[in-house]
């Protein structure tokens, strides 16, 4: 399955672009990340069966194993794609957020896009972790 990001903004060679690239290289899963202008832009096509993700803090604030199982049963379940949006300054609007499979949240705090794109690619490294029942993961 393919794991793709699909941010607003720009993140150029910062240190959180060091953290996304060091995490999404130890996924073994398919990964691509889309960088879109803050405003305006195409998204890319979105395949029928595709499975959207909006990081959003209206989301719903899972435990990493939930997320882990729930992109495994997504896989299981012969998903192609899915797809993580990660929006610009001022978020999703209502109509965008009811098109979403989930809305994932990082918490009640507000994250700039650049560290939540950082936190995501870390996410879905633990996720595969967690699946491959490697030991990166620990709880409680």
């Amino acid at each position: 399955m393919l794991l793709h990001i699909v941010a607003r903004g720009k993140i150029g060679r910062s240190p959180e672009a060091e953290i996304v690239d060091r995490y999404l290289k130890r996924v073994t899963w398919h990964t691509r990340v889309t960088e879109l202008p803050d405003t305006g832009g195409k998204m890319p096509d979105l395949a029928p069966g595709t499975r959207v993700v909006m990081l959003d803090e209206t989301g719903e604030n899972l435990p990493s194993r939930v997320l882990a199982e729930r992109l495994g049963a997504w896989r299981d379940d012969g998903v192609r794609e899915t797809r993580f949006l990660i929006g610009a300054a001022d978020g999703f609007e209502d109509a965008e957020r009811q098109r979403a499979d989930l809305l994932l949240s990082f918490g009640r705090a507000t994250w700039p896009h650049m560290m939540a794109r950082a936190m995501l690619a870390e996410q879905l490294w633990r996720a595969a972790s967690i699946l491959a029942n490697h030991p990166y993961h620990r709880e409680g």
